[in-house]
């Protein structure tokens, strides 16, 4: 489902502010894995979501998507691939909008505007559907503007947004950073029944290391913009945080001294 071969990025090359960010990064994932990513600040890990999204683009390499290469089209062109969930809770919806117009925005992404009426009866009960399966109270508040949301419903929103037309990668750039502990729990449970529900291939970037091996069938670290672990199945379910941070130190040969993964 995704290919990234080879990919190199470096900003301001050839300025005194040069940051060789990733080196030639090599990632494969099969249709429907769902694959946590950590690493310390400055490791790559959002630098590699942009390229896959086309924020950024690669200094080389390529990115495959189902096999189309996809490396060098603009952003809006590789939206219709992608769902995308950034850490803050405004992004990704509109907050003077309903929470009905937010999702038909959603339902419309791709499609040809006309002069229809903009959402019908069938659509907002389709929508309630959706928002009890949330358990989070907002099916009987769909003319509710987004602003007047809690981070936490706001955040499951944006989920069921980026999910609402099954896109062929789910991309979450630490979508519960921002959250209290107790409303980012459950925003992953949301994340992981919407992934099963969907199968949605998924990379989800994260600096809580109990989160990276609880969730997904797969885990990669990354390290100075290389991915320097690669652990899955079996393998993953059995880690613990302690081994884990052991596995970093002997791959990397540092200890990791990052104290928001360390505290986290």
């Amino acid at each position: 489902m995704l290919d990234i071969k080879g990919v190199s990025k470096t900003f301001y090359p050839g300025t005194p502010n040069e940051n060789p960010v990733l080196h030639s990064v090599d990632l494969h994932l099969n249709d429907g894995d769902f694959v946590t990513v950590i690493g310390g600040n400055g490791a790559g890990k959002s630098t590699l979501l942009n390229i896959i999204s086309g924020a950024v683009l690669p200094d080389n390499g390529q990115v495959l998507i189902d096999s189309d290469d996809v490396t060098w089209l603009p952003e809006y062109r590789r939206a219709r691939y992608l769902g995308r969930v950034f850490q803050d809770p405004m992004q990704g919806t509109a907050g003077d909008m309903g929470i009905d117009e937010n999702l038909a925005l959603a339902a419309r992404r791709g499609q040809r505007r006309g002069l229809s009426w903009g959402i019908v009866r069938t659509e907002r009960d389709q929508y309630k559907t959706l928002l009890q399966d949330l358990n989070l109270g907002l099916e009987g508040r769909l003319s509710t503007k987004v602003k007047l949301l809690s981070g936490g419903q706001r955040q499951a929103l944006t989920l069921l947004m980026a999910t609402l037309k099954q896109p062929r990668i789910l991309l979450l750039d630490e979508h519960t950073a921002a959250l209290d502990p107790k409303t980012g729990a459950r925003v992953l449970d949301v994340t992981q029944a919407l992934i099963e529900k969907y199968r949605l291939t998924t990379l989800m970037i994260t600096h809580n290391m109990r989160e990276a091996i609880r969730y997904g069938n797969r885990m990669i670290m990354m390290h100075e913009g290389r991915i320097i672990l690669d652990i899955e199945g079996d393998d993953k379910q059995k880690l613990t945080v302690e081994d884990l941070l052991h596995q970093f130190e002997r791959v990397s040969g540092t200890e990791l001294d990052n104290d928001r993964m360390l505290l986290s």
